[in-house]
Parts: structure tokens; sequence; C-alpha cells
């Protein structure tokens, strides 16, 4: 039996059901354009890794969550929730500097927020 390996994360994929305001929110959000805009795809190079906007995809109760890192996480969590998004969960300290949050953007997508000194930026 061949071993699969994981690459890494990739890709996460959020709701779009109007794609054009998804699309201008997030580009206001991340301070980028996308690097991939079509009809049915819109794709943002976020450090490395790809936030897909689909508006074929719907907000679903249980979905995993993504954490985005941060540097800080007290500004970027006012950021998101200044362009409209909704406090999911408090910025919450888990432990050895470690500290995530979640909001929800206007469209129903949970976009989760780490800072976390192990990683760099």
């Amino acid at each position: 039996m061949a071993e699969t390996k994981l690459l890494g994360l990739r890709t996460v994929i959020y709701a779009a059901p109007d794609l054009i305001r998804t699309k201008e929110w997030y580009a206001k959000a991340l301070g980028i354009e996308p690097y991939f805009d079509q009809p049915f795809y819109v794709g943002f190079n976020v450090g490395g890794y790809e936030l897909g906007l689909d508006p074929n995809v719907q907000v679903a109760d249980g979905s995993t969550l993504m954490y985005w890192g941060v540097a800080d996480i007290d500004a970027t969590l006012q950021h998101f929730l200044d362009l409209g998004a909704s406090l999911h969960t408090q910025i919450q300290n888990v432990g050895d500097g470690i500290s995530v949050a979640a909001v929800k953007d206007p469209f129903g997508n949970v976009v989760g927020l780490i800072e976390n000194p192990h990683f760099s930026l």
C-alpha cells in the first residue's frame, strides 16, 4: 500500500452567495486583490495559501474551523468587525502565548484568527 503524505494546507473555500459583494468585502478585509477572478470562483493568495470564494458552496453548520495566522489579533479582529463581520468567539488565550478568536463574515462564513508566536508569519 502506498503511503499518502499531506503536503500542508493549500486552500480554504468560503461560501459566496453574492460573489461580487463577497469578493469586494474580502479584498478590503485582506488588503489585496484576487489573483484568480472568474464568475464561478475567486481566489486570493494569502501568505502562500488560497482563500477561495465559491458561489455554489452553501454555509453548513458544524463545518471545520480554519484559523488564519495574524501578527496582532486585537487589531485584526477589530479590522474585520469594522468591515461588518460579527463576533463569533471572543479572543481567548489558549496557553503558551497563543490567542484565538473568530468572526462571521457578512455571508455567514466563520473566519478563525490565531496569533501564535511559535509560528513565523
